[in-house]
């Protein structure tokens, strides 16, 4: 069965009774926030005025038409009367008989306004009286015979007053009942069962806040209502923050007891640290001084074996061979105050993007000048777009003590065939970050294992001559942690030799992008 269409509409047409200005009225704000900005109590006597209007107004429109129907009906009941008495006058010929406090007149049914039926009733009984109500007035009808309709209407003003003051009184005794009631609940109920559960748990929220007074409600002040129940569950809420709020409280006097802890042993550690390292320098001196030693009994030996026999000659010179081994012997003194220098130099590093292959190079011709290492086969594989941020001269120093190294690990002439030196760079990422590993291998017999564990150290070498002064790497190292970065040492796995690795931290693209410094071949760092 096909249904009629209906128009949906969110709104219903308007008709006797538009709904929506009401409707935007509730919805605007100063309607939802007139109550919203009171107190309770305000609140209450707004609304009991409101109910009291909206109470007399009903009464009103309720009781007024029943008692004006009442009073309609006994002013009916009078005429009645009174036409029955004057129907022989009526009926007679002449003039209308003029009745006290009541009005007679003669018509048809449109000049009297009178109803159908009630016109019917009066011609079906012809001298006999029959009511009629009007809109203003009761009153009564009678069909007098050879005359036509008589009606008459009577007023009661007594009735009238009678039942005005009926109306009042009932009005006022509902809203005087209804006063009574409100009394009765603004004095006996609410404050004991509203008021004061309000004022009591607004006190405890203020304890709360501030800290003072009692944060819960006592329980033999709590109601049995709904009131009672969000007390109830506040205090719960309390109880539970308060426990939580110490088990914080244990939590952090615990943090607090475990960090005073680990700053009294980070104390100590750092003792522990400054007196290993005092330990460890005092070591390292000990070394030193018995390296020093070492390294210049021969150079002093030789000097005053000379000296000696020149003084026993007077008058007679060096011979050519003689000057050429005091020279040696005097550079040789040269080498290890430069060495010792370098080691003790605390100098920062003046760092700038640098082109490692640049340095490589300038290490390689500085070793090959100073050492003859033409008889070494020097590769330098580095690329050329490798950057690092560095002090140039200074990782110069670093590579130079490293080839020179490795020159020397051949040993003296003849050179093996085949010797070789390779230096390689890539970049390996380390901890987040991208650094350069730059490796200088050589084929040469390695490093003696028991040398491995102290390599880095000062005068840690099996050449204690001529040739080495066991500072080289160290100085090196040095070097290398002044640039934040790391310098490796050992034996290769996949072939004899042995391998350094020293590891820096790469240049940013600025550096890459802007000026990069380059080392002038052939000359010294300082």
């Amino acid at each position: 069965m096909n249904r009629p269409h209906v128009r949906e509409s969110p709104e219903p047409e308007p008709g006797f009774f538009d709904r929506r200005p009401l409707r935007a009225l509730l919805r605007a704000p100063l309607g939802r926030g007139l109550l919203t900005r009171m107190r309770i109590r305000k609140k209450l006597v707004v609304l009991h005025t409101l109910f009291s209007l909206v109470l007399a107004g009903i009464l009103l429109v309720a009781l007024r038409p029943a008692l004006a129907e009442i009073v309609k009906r006994a002013e009916s009941a009078q005429a009645v009367a009174m036409l029955d008495v004057l129907g022989p006058a009526i009926a007679m010929p002449g003039a209308l008989p003029t009745p006290t406090g009541a009005n007679l007149r003669m018509g048809d049914e449109r000049e009297l306004g009178v109803h159908p039926q009630q016109w019917a009733d009066a011609s079906a009984r012809p001298g006999a009286a029959v009511p009629a109500v009007s809109e203003a007035s009761g009153g009564a009808i009678m069909w007098v015979p050879g005359r036509g309709m008589a009606m008459l209407t009577v007023r009661l003003p007594a009735v009238r007053t009678a039942v005005t003051r009926l109306y009042l009184f009932v009005v006022l005794a509902l809203l005087a009942a209804y006063a009574a009631v409100v009394i009765a609940l603004e004095v006996f109920v609410l404050p004991q069962n509203v008021y004061e559960p309000i004022r009591r748990m607004y006190a405890a929220d203020l304890a709360v806040a501030g800290g003072a007074g009692e944060e819960l409600i006592p329980e033999h002040t709590i109601p049995s209502d709904e009131l009672g129940d969000i007390m109830r569950s506040r205090n719960q809420t309390v109880e539970r923050l308060r426990k939580h709020e110490a088990a914080l409280a244990d939590a952090l006097a615990q943090l607090e007891t475990v960090a005073t802890d680990l700053r009294r042993k980070n104390h100590l550690l750092e003792a522990t640290q400054r007196n290993l390292a005092d330990a460890d320098r005092l070591a390292s001196l000990g070394m030193m001084s018995a390296g020093i030693a070492h390294e210049l009994n021969t150079p002093l030996a030789v000097l005053k074996g000379l000296v000696e026999r020149l003084g026993a000659q007077p008058g007679a010179s060096p011979t050519p061979a003689e000057a050429a081994l005091m020279l040696r012997v005097v550079g040789r003194l040269e080498r290890l105050s430069e060495g010792l220098l370098d080691y003790a130099r605390v100098r920062p590093p003046s760092s700038r993007p640098a082109l490692v292959r640049d340095v490589v190079q300038e290490a390689a011709t500085l070793v090959g000048l100073d050492r003859g290492a033409s008889r070494v086969a020097i590769t330098n594989a580095v690329d050329e777009s490798v950057v690092v941020e560095c002090d140039a001269g200074r990782m110069v120093q670093v590579f130079v003590n490293l080839i020179r190294n490795a020159v020397d690990a051949f040993g003296p002439p003849p050179v093996p065939a085949g010797a070789s030196i390779v230096v390689e760079a890539r970049t390996v990422p380390r901890e987040g970050t991208d650094w350069v590993s730059v490796t200088v291998r050589d084929n040469g017999p390695g490093i003696a294992a028991a040398v491995l564990p102290r390599l880095f150290e000062p005068f840690a070498t099996t050449r204690l001559d001529s040739r080495g002064t066991g500072l080289g790497l160290a100085v090196a190292e040095g070097i290398v942690r002044e640039h934040s970065g790391l310098l490796l040492g050992g034996n290769r796995t996949d072939a004899p030799g042995a391998v350094f690795e020293v590891l820096l931290p790469r240049a940013g693209r600025q550096g890459r992008a802007g000026a990069v410094e380059s080392v002038q071949p052939g000359v010294h760092p300082a």
